[in-house]
Order: C-alpha cells, then sequence, then structure tokens
C-alpha cells in the first residue's frame, strides 16, 4: 500500500499519509488523476491505472481514497478502508474541509496504527482508540489521589475558618476582645495567638455594605441582562437535553455523575463512618472469553469524634474467589492475618480524625468466564438490506442488584434509526455519536436476563465495541465490616456504613 489519503472531490489533499518513499510531486500527481478516472453514473469501490489502483469511498463532499499496486489483494483492500473510513468519525465530528484540517494530526496517529511500512496491521477500532490515547492506569490513580488531598486540605481550612470565626462572634458578644486578633500593636502575645493571627488570613474579611444610590425610573427596558434567563435560553437547554446532552447549569460547578445519584451518601452518619468501594474493570471478546477481568476494592474509614479514635474493626471476609488483601502500613497485620482484626500497630494511638483513611484493599484479577457478572452477548446476522442483531443480558452473580444499567452498541453514521423489534427496557438512538443505548431501570434476579432485537444497514462488525455502565449498591466481593469496638475494654461502637460498586471499563472487543 502506497498512500492512505482525505481529498476534496477536484483531487485536492486534505490529509495524505505516505507508507513508502514517495515525493510529493508524485503524491499530488496521483491524487490530481483521480477524479479523471472516476466514471460518473457508474458505481464502483476503485479504479486502476497502468501502475496503480484507487480504492475509494465517499464521505459526503469528500473521498477517502487508499493508493496500492494492482497486485494487491483488493478483498483485504477494501476491508483496510472501510477501517479508515470508520477512523475519521472518532476524530472529526462533521466530514467537512475544515473539520479535517483541524484534526490532521490526530488522524495521520491513527493512520498509523493501521498500516505500518505499507502492510495493514492487525488491530481494530477499539485498539486503535487505546493506542493513540495513550491511557495510563497510574496516572489516574496519581491524579485521584491528589485532588483528594487538595479536597481535604481544603475541606481542613474551611472547617479552620469557621472555628475561628465562630471565636470571634463569641468573643464580640460576651464584650470581650476577640484572641488572636490585635494585631501588631497587641502586646503579651502568646503562641495560642499567634497561631491564631496566622490562621484567621483564611478568613475572607466582612465586606462593607454599600447602600445603592436611588435610580430614576426610567419604564420597561429591554436591555439586555447579565445572568438573567429568558425563555429562549431555558427552551434551547431542554432541546439539547432531549438531544442527549450534559448540560451543567451555572452554579452547579459540575455535573453529578450516574453513580452520585444512586449511590448518595447517607444523610445521617454515625461518628464512625465507613465506605466499601469497589471499581471493576472487564475486557471480553465477542465470541466469548475474557480477555481480563479486574475488581479493585477498598475499605475507607473516617472517625469524626475523638473518643472513638481507638477502634477496632471485625472483617467478615466470605470470599471464595481467590482475591488478594492488604492492609494499611499502620495497620497491625499479623492481628488481622489472625483474628480479621483491622487495628493499628501502636494500640495507643488513635485514627485520625475527621480525614478519609484507607485500611484495607483489595484485588481480584481473573479471566474466568463463569465470574462475569453481567454477561453480553451479541449476534449480528446479514440480511438482505443490512444487519438483525440480537442482543441479550445475563446476570450471573445473582446477589447483585444493578442499577441504572446502559448498554452502548455502535450503529454506523447515515444510515437512520435502528428499527427496533423486541425489547425489555428502554432505549435511545444518539445521533452525534451513533450510538445505541439500551437502558435498565434495575437488574436483579427476578430480571436477571433480557434481550433487545434491532434492524439496520451495516455490517457485522459495525456493533462493536459494546460498553456496559451500571452501579450498584451491593460489593462483588463478599468481605463486610461486621462490628467496631473500643481498644480498651472491647466496648462496641455505634458505626455506619455504605457500600457500592462501579464500573471503570466494561466492554466487549
Amino acid at each position: 500500500m502506497f498512500q492512505a489519503a482525505v481529498c476534496t472531490k477536484a483531487g485536492k489533499a486534505i490529509v495524505s499519509r505516505q507508507f513508502v518513499e514517495m515525493t510529493r510531486t508524485r503524491i499530488e500527481g496521483l491524487l490530481a488523476a483521480f477524479p479523471k478516472l472516476m466514471n460518473t453514473g457508474k458505481q464502483h469501490t476503485f479504479v486502476e491505472t497502468e501502475s496503480v489502483r484507487y480504492v475509494y469511498q465517499p464521505l459526503e463532499k469528500l473521498y477517502m481514497v487508499l493508493i496500492t499496486t494492482k497486485n494487491s489483494n483488493i478483498l483485504e483492500d477494501l476491508e483496510t478502508l472501510r477501517l479508515f473510513s470508520r477512523v475519521i468519525p472518532e476524530y472529526c465530528r462533521v466530514l467537512e474541509e475544515s473539520e479535517i484540517s483541524e484534526h490532521c494530526f490526530d488522524l495521520i496517529f491513527a493512520f498509523d496504527e493501521i498500516v505500518a511500512l505499507g502492510y495493514r496491521e492487525n488491530v481494530n477500532l477499539a485498539q486503535i482508540r487505546t493506542f493513540t490515547e495513550m491511557d495510563s492506569h497510574e496516572e489516574k490513580v496519581f491524579r485521584a489521589v491528589r485532588e483528594t488531598q487538595e479536597r481535604e486540605a481544603k475541606a481542613e481550612m474551611r472547617r479552620k475558618a469557621k472555628e475561628l470565626q465562630q471565636a470571634r462572634r463569641d468573643a464580640e458578644r460576651s464584650g470581650k476582645k476577640a484572641p488572636g486578633f490585635g494585631g501588631f500593636g497587641s502586646s503579651g502575645m502568646t503562641g495560642a495567638n499567634a497561631g491564631s493571627i496566622i490562621t484567621d488570613t483564611l478568613i475572607e474579611p466582612e465586606k462593607p455594605k454599600v447602600t445603592p444610590a436611588p435610580m430614576r425610573s426610567t419604564g420597561p427596558s429591554k436591555a439586555l441582562k447579565l445572568g438573567a434567563r429568558g425563555k429562549e435560553v431555558d427552551d434551547f437547554v431542554d432541546k439539547l437535553k432531549s438531544e442527549g446532552e450534559n448540560i451543567i447549569m451555572p452554579g452547579t460547578g459540575k455535573k453529578l455523575s450516574e453513580a452520585s445519584k444512586v449511590l448518595a451518601a447517607p444523610v445521617n452518619t454515625e461518628s464512625v463512618h465507613m465506605r466499601v468501594e469497589e471499581k471493576i474493570s472487564l475486557t471480553c471478546g465477542r465470541d466469548g472469553g475474557v480477555q481480563n477481568m479486574e475488581i479493585l476494592g477498598m475499605i475507607t474509614l473516617r472517625v469524626s469524634d475523638e473518643k472513638n479514635g481507638r477502634i477496632r474493626l471485625q472483617v467478615n471476609n466470605n470470599d471464595k474467589k481467590g482475591m488478594q488483601l492488604q492492609t494499611h502500613p499502620n495497620v497491625d497485620k499479623k492481628l488481622f492475618t489472625a483474628e480479621s482484626v483491622i487495628g493499628l500497630k501502636n494500640p495507643d494511638k488513635s485514627f485520625p480524625l475527621h480525614s478519609d483513611v484507607g485500611v484495607l484493599k483489595w484485588r481480584l484479577q481473573t479471566t474466568d468466564e463463569s465470574l462475569i457478572p453481567l454477561t453480553i452477548n451479541c449476534w449480528p446476522s446479514e440480511s438482505g438490506t443490512g444487519c438483525d442483531v440480537n442482543i441479550e443480558y445475563e446476570l450471573q452473580e445473582e446477589g447483585l442488584e444493578l442499577n441504572d444499567v446502559v448498554i452502548a452498541i455502535p450503529v454506523p453514521a447515515g444510515v437512520g434509526a435502528p428499527v427496533i423489534g423486541d425489547l425489555d427496557g428502554e432505549y435511545r438512538h444518539d445521533s452525534r455519536r451513533n450510538i445505541l443505548e439500551w437502558c435498565l431501570p434495575v437488574i436483579d434476579i427476578k430480571n436477571k436476563t433480557g434481550s433487545l432485537e434491532f434492524s439496520v444497514v451495516s455490517q457485522p462488525g459495525d456493533f462493536f465495541p459494546i460498553n456496559v455502565s451500571f452501579v450498584s449498591k451491593a460489593n462483588y466481593c463478599d468481605i463486610q465490616v461486621s462490628k467496631v469496638s473500643q481498644v480498651d475494654g472491647d466496648s462496641p461502637v455505634r458505626f455506619s456504613i455504605e457500600t457500592s460498586l462501579v464500573v471503570d471499563k466494561y466492554e466487549i472487543l
């Protein structure tokens, strides 16, 4: 294979990638000759000259063109062309010359993953996406840890500021001079007062109230008002939401995830509160077989009362799947191994107050198909008008209740919406992302199986990779905290606990 290019109907190259040594003049000459070789009124996917073969596919007002030798395998070239054509919409929202030029380097990097030194690599669309993104799990973990530390520092800063502000108000009410706010002129300053002054700089001083000057009424104004949301804005936002867009409203700062909606934190938490969290990452083949399945779990402890700082946690581990456990370095490992009790190495010390501490984590990695919590089977079959697709799910882990399940199936662009047949649950078609989403509010033992049937003009390989997302209030690995007690006297301590299982990656390639 000589070259892959995206060009206009006049033969002007927008993006061109050469896989063998060629001069620019030769490239431009081959592409300029391409439109003249096409016979109008006839539908073909390739044209030939005495020396080269053009394999092409129309992309609205553009062409995706591969230039090969006449001795190359035409069937393999057509399959490669189809993959090239599927890569372009991954980076370009519209198939126009300006959009192609803007993302030209992204396309070139993707082209290099498909063909190397003139020969096609054995890759699919999901692998190309992974290779070009260069996703790093370690980087994600590092960023998550850093964000958590920043949030904890900000929360501690706000708490200290509130305490100092409250102390100042109490002092003002009692008629006494507020400690630590004497400024540079105060005498006899103690170490505690000095610390108060330093921390008090975190408090934002009260802004003086400004009395607005009376304004003369000039009648109703039609000028624009900053911050005002008119009916046209509301209608536009509602329209975007109906098309499947995620809208971030002003003042919220961020959009809530599906997990945060379903797995909301308990309103009433005790002074000893724990979160038992798990995250699943799964990759399966379309013909069966688990490429990788990993469960990462952690028990996070938060103590908000000093009298409950010296405690121990009794852990019930009923897991039989072969997970690996690891305790925090400050936890007594011998005590945990012998009695399944989490306690500090130094029993005289207390757990940190008002901070989340991970005391126990576990990991399960397997390729055993029987351990997949939710299996997805996709059966596309070619018909006279395209493909008939039957997708089935089955809940294998019957102890789980999965909420807000969304099974996202790719569909080809430019062929219209799929025709839905039998359906369990609901569906929505996102024409912008070319995704058919099969939505099920709950999957549990009562509806452990279900199916979706639809028809669309496509090829059997167009429906992968399938991505699945869900949340659950139950854990996959059977590990729980059953009791919390004081180190001295072994008296029980009231505690609250929340559990969650979320999806990091769940795809069928």
